[in-house]
């Protein structure tokens, strides 16, 4: 499931925001739709009561063969009529219903007494007709007509006699109301009624209010959302930016308090990492540098020696140290930001080092050519590619540069045909003085510090040195350098 959530903040944010939108409108549609069908239902059965304590008012002021004449008209669906000498007994489950109480209590409310009435429920099936109504019926309305508009003026509140096609609706499905009510004579009056169910369409215009609510707060919380993950987004970008450029611009301390709160908190830790790396690189630069002095002291001495095999010994080992100094201030040097920027032509400065390589007869093959200036630090950026050369010279016995150029960065690939390097010792060799004991020694000249010189200098020019094995045997060099926005017209 974990897989399935969004991999951003501002993905969750939204889908957490978007599930509770959709439960809420679910359930407030399904709270409209049950109240919309309790106020119909509290609506019908009032006006069915109201009726039936018409009729039964009317019953009461007339005789028994007036009361079958007015029984035999008002037995019309949805509500059936019918006289009764006694009640009928309905199932101790039909009278329980909540809906047969409510009935009651608004029936005794309309005949004002407390006469004695049974009122059952039961749930009427598709197609069910209430009981006790015939077919046989449609002479009716001519012999009664006259009848039936008398008692619609007697009683205001009970409807004409309506067309039999008409109340074929209300015969489909709902409630099935069984009401007896004792007359003032001792008789019983039955009512079969059937309460119409409410509204099978779907109401639309309540489906469309509630869809244009949820579109305008998903649209709000896109915009919140959106505003208020945005500074995350420029703090991760400062963040990768700041391990490519140490001194890179800081961050405007603008915005909410929590974060001018970080961004501030951000910039105080740029500042601490570019005083410590700056105060450990005087260090070791002034370390270095005095190393040179009692150097040239013990050189000078070891010339004095008469025992020329000591002589040689002792000079060997200064050598080594002398190097060793000179990396090492160079290595310094490479975590420092650039000091000069100006366009290099690559081409004439690969056709330089090739030159100086062949001089002492190293092989170095070119293939490709930049396509337009670089700009950057040219003794700085000589240095690096120089020293990517010499490693795959050294250790591969050639050294093939392969250029790609392109608007946005300039890659240099430089292959050699030594045997390459353990996948877990890749990382590894960037190390300062960190030498694999298979290939690397000091007779070869080596201290460990060439490849991380060269991508010091990368990583200042905002690129970086990667190693890799190559398909075809021996071990790749990729330098990539990002190229300057207005150098983009060249293409």
């Amino acid at each position: 499931m974990m897989r399935l959530l969004p991999a951003s903040l501002f993905g969750r944010m939204m889908l957490i925001l978007f599930s509770g939108l959709v439960l809420a409108q679910i359930l407030s549609a399904s709270i409209n739709f049950a109240e919309r069908d309790r106020l119909l239902l509290r609506s019908s059965g009032m006006q069915s009561a109201q009726r039936i304590a018409d009729i039964v008012k009317l019953l009461d002021s007339l005789g028994p063969a007036e009361q079958q004449r007015i029984v035999t008209i008002l037995s019309v669906p949805p509500q059936v009529v019918r006289l009764e000498a006694a009640p009928q007994a309905p199932s101790a489950a039909a009278l329980d219903n909540p809906h047969a109480a409510m009935f009651s209590a608004a029936l005794h409310v309309a005949l004002g007494d407390a006469r004695p009435l049974r009122v059952s429920v039961r749930q009427a099936a598709p197609g069910a007709r209430p009981s006790g109504l015939e077919s046989g019926r449609q002479g009716m309305m001519g012999e009664h007509a006259g009848m039936a508009a008398a008692m619609s003026a007697a009683m205001p509140g009970m409807p004409g006699m309506p067309d039999m096609q008409a109340m074929r609706p209300f015969m489909a499905s709902g409630l099935m109301f069984l009401t007896q009510v004792q007359l003032r004579d001792g008789s019983w009056v039955a009512f079969d009624t059937q309460l119409p169910q409410g509204p099978a369409s779907t109401p639309w215009r309540l489906l469309l209010t509630l869809l244009v609510l949820l579109l305008t707060v998903l649209v709000l919380s896109y915009a919140a959302v959106r505003w208020m993950t945005r500074p995350l987004a420029v703090l991760a970008s400062a963040a990768d930016a700041l391990g490519k450029d140490i001194n890179r611009p800081p961050l405007p301390e603008t915005g909410p308090t929590e974060v001018r709160r970080a961004a501030h908190a951000f910039n105080i830790m740029q500042s601490s990492l570019v005083r410590f790396i700056q105060d450990r690189t005087r260090i070791f630069a002034a370390m270095s540098h005095d190393l040179k002095t009692p150097i040239t002291r013990m050189r000078l001495r070891t010339e004095l020696l008469e025992d020329a095999d000591l002589r040689q010994r002792f000079d060997k080992d200064l050598r080594e140290m002398e190097l060793m100094v000179t990396h090492t201030l160079d290595f310094m040097r490479g975590l420092e930001p650039p000091q000069v920027a100006r366009p290099i032509d690559i081409t004439a400065l690969l056709e330089s080092l090739q030159a100086d390589n062949q001089d002492m007869h190293r092989e170095v093959l070119i293939e490709g050519r930049a396509r337009a200036p670089y700009v950057g630090d040219p003794e700085r950026l000589k240095r690096c590619i120089s020293n990517l050369i010499d490693n795959a010279i050294l250790y591969g016995r050639q050294a093939r540069i392969i250029v790609e150029d392109g608007p946005a960065a300039l890659t240099l690939r430089i292959r050699d045909q030594g045997p390459g390097i353990a996948p877990d010792e890749l990382g590894k060799v960037f190390e300062p003085f960190y030498r694999l004991e298979a290939s690397r020694s000091r007779e070869t000249g080596g201290t460990g510090l060439g490849l991380g010189i060269a991508r010091n200098i990368a990583r200042a020019a905002g690129g970086d040195v990667t190693l890799r094995n190559h398909p075809d045997g021996g071990l790749e060099a990729t330098l990539h350098l990002p190229r300057k926005p207005g150098y983009l017209n060249a293409y």
